[in-house]
């Protein structure tokens, strides 16, 4: 039996179809399973990682944890509990801002992923973790503003990255919980194209039929009403690593076809993918 934390999220949910697809026995967590819309044959259960009490049932003859956690989240009574229950193998979905190493890390970002990657450490489980810097799922995020306009008004126009769509990730996912030679690993997943956020609208507007457009605004006077609803330190960090790309060619790699034997999915497949979301 595999357990998904977070299952209900998008890399979680399209593990879950994928493990399922593939015939493995898939269980999920989740604290309102009539809500989980999973598909046909997964198991639902309820339980609450911050009630640790719940957890044990959920983890019972589990030999496989996939873990998609909210930033902050404390992942100790989980992996307590996966521990007592013996789980042999748990794969993480971390952050590529996590720096291998280091004596501190750079932003808070990096030290929570960090942090929940030594805990697993401490399982004594085979790991694996499969790190993401800005998944193509980001891109969501225009959603409110292209209900009213043709344009997305943000910082850093230039920022790049190489963003990689959710169903490669859990392509990758299933291998790691089913497959062998994964134990220790660090995968830091990339799509196949380095992209600017300004690419990246226009790409989405071809999918949708609209002349889209990246405006780019200041990013001080967007720091700080982001960080009037979000943690100040969060979107520091994040507005820093965005920052840090501008101007520079994002590093892609080819662990997605080498793990899952296709090649990874371009932005503009996502786009074709996500066009209803834009609607």
């Amino acid at each position: 039996m595999i357990l998904i934390v977070g299952a209900t999220a998008h890399f979680g949910r399209q593990t879950v179809e994928a493990l399922a697809a593939g015939g493995h026995p898939v269980r999920a967590l989740s604290r309102t399973p009539e809500q989980a819309g999973l598909p046909e044959g997964v198991e639902v259960v309820r339980g609450d990682l911050t009630q640790e009490e719940t957890l044990a049932p959920a983890l019972s003859g589990v030999r496989a944890l996939f873990l998609v956690l909210p930033y902050g989240l404390d992942a100790a009574p989980l992996l307590r509990a996966a521990r007592q229950a013996g789980v042999g193998r748990i794969v993480f979905l971390s952050s590529g801002a996590v720096i291998d190493g280091a004596t501190e890390q750079p932003d808070v970002i990096a030290a929570y992923h960090h942090g929940v990657e030594q805990a697993i450490k401490e399982t004594g489980a085979e790991w694996t973790f499969l790190r993401l810097f800005f998944p193509a799922i980001n891109s969501l995020s225009y959603a409110m503003q292209l209900r009213g306009s043709d344009v997305v008004r943000g910082a850093y126009a230039g920022a790049t990255s190489a963003p990689v769509h959710e169903r490669d990730v859990a392509a990758v996912a299933a291998e790691a919980l089913t497959g062998d030679g994964h134990a220790g690993r660090v995968y830091e997943l990339t799509g196949p194209e380095s992209m600017t956020q300004a690419d990246q609208v226009r790409v989405l507007g071809e999918a949708l039929g609209r002349p889209l457009r990246f405006e780019e605004l200041d990013a001080g006077p967007v720091r700080e009403q982001l960080a009037q609803f979000m943690d100040r330190a969060f979107v520091n960090a994040l507005f820093d690593l965005m920052e840090a790309t501008v101007g520079k060619v994002a590093t892609v790699n080819s662990l997605v076809e080498e793990l899952t034997g296709r090649p990874a999915r371009t932005y503009a497949q996502w786009a074709a993918d996500h066009v209803a979301d834009f609607r």
